[in-house]
């Protein structure tokens, strides 16, 4: 019951993860919505998840895992519940920043979940779990380019009602109480943030997270202004992008039994860094989805093991430790997603141009592998 929690509630994230680049076509062209303002909402979105890892994890670690994962559920629901009903631009921002603030409870809670089951061979368990965020970020384009139209107000109510299925599900859960003792006193944030360690590891899923939230928000707005069609550049996030990450997650998840999580992890950013960038160069279909596809396959590891060196390193405050670092992965995105809509302007096509700060990152991610 606690792995199906865990996996149900990934899964969750890995639908939400994908909303927003899927849904932004159609918002902007009901709301002439700008690639500025496009930018502006993808930070709101980042700014809740910033808040909520950021203060989730002492909440975790003191009252249980259970509480923050109920939390988190509950504002995704009711956010995607009302989501649809938004009547321009400000309604839209402040709905995504809801959304943000239950996606970052739920990513800390679910890992930090899953973290404990399997200690032994954490690396590996926290890629099959997110494997199922591979699925949930495949579920979304490919339903709502092939099944709903692009239709988003149908896509947010679909994503609720999985959304409160979940919800019910963690309510009858088993998940256990908050640990006792010295174990459930207020983990210190001091020492913590102090860590050269942690901040490496932060540091890793600062860039991680600029470039894979890069392609989630912006891939198809870049491919349909190379003059792919709406409905290929969906599919080619969701059999592409999330296929990759999906089945990158399946192949890694046996290598990390005998290779070191820190030589799986630069070995990701350097093809990662190869791949983004030829993605940008695609001009079909066919060669965008093939680009994107070994992309999604070079970025799957590295979320969930970075995390999984976090649990390593920090046995005590792991949830806090794991939230610390989960922030520094969403400032990330609160770090590209303006510059990728400042760079692209109101004019699509330099979309181009802005995205190469997905293979920017990439190149520095290897550097701070190596100085980890």
């Amino acid at each position: 019951m606690l792995i199906l929690a865990a996996i149900l509630a990934i899964f969750v994230y890995g639908m939400i993860a994908a909303m927003l680049g899927t849904i932004l076509p159609d918002l902007s062209k009901k709301f002439g919505l700008s690639p500025k303002q496009n930018g502006t909402i993808a930070t709101a979105q980042a700014i809740g998840l910033v808040i909520a890892s950021l203060c989730v994890g002492p909440l975790i670690d003191t009252q249980g895992k259970k509480i923050g994962l109920l939390l988190g559920l509950a504002l995704v629901t009711i956010a995607l519940f009302v989501l649809p009903k938004a009547k321009g631009f400000n309604q839209i921002l402040i709905f995504i920043l809801v959304l943000g603030l239950g996606g970052g409870v739920i990513v800390t809670g679910a890992n930090a979940l899953a973290s404990d089951v399997n200690a032994e061979a954490r690396g590996t368990t926290l890629n099959l779990l997110n494997l199922f965020f591979g699925l949930g970020g495949l579920a979304t384009p490919l339903i709502s380019a092939n099944l709903l139209n692009r239709d988003s107000v149908k896509l947010c109510y679909l994503t609720a009602v999985l959304s409160a299925i979940t919800l019910g599900v963690h309510i009858i859960a088993p998940i256990p109480g908050p640990a006792t003792g010295a174990a459930a006193s207020v983990p210190d944030f001091g020492a913590l943030i102090s860590s050269p360690t942690l901040m490496l590891l932060s540091l890793m899923l600062f860039l991680y997270v600029a470039a894979e939230v890069g392609v989630w928000n912006w891939l198809v707005r870049h491919l349909v202004a190379q003059g792919i069609p709406e409905s290929k550049a969906l599919n080619a996030l969701s059999l592409g992008f999330a296929l990759g990450l999906l089945l990158g997650r399946v192949a890694v998840s046996p290598i990390l039994l005998s290779v070191p999580a820190k030589q799986v992890t630069l070995g990701a950013a350097v093809v990662m860094a190869i791949t983004t960038y030829m993605m940008l160069q695609a001009k079909t279909p066919m060669l965008a989805g093939i680009w994107v596809f070994l992309a999604g396959v070079a970025m799957a590891p590295v979320f969930p093991t970075t995390l999984a060196m976090v649990g390593d390193n920090f046995k005590e405050g792991t949830a806090t430790a794991m939230g610390i670092a989960i922030t520094c992965g969403w400032l990330g995105l609160v770090a590209s997603s303006p510059i990728i809509g400042g760079i692209g302007g109101t004019d699509p096509k330099r979309l181009k141009t802005a995205l190469l700060l997905l293979p920017a990152a990439s190149v520095l991610l290897i550097l701070v592998n190596l100085a980890l």
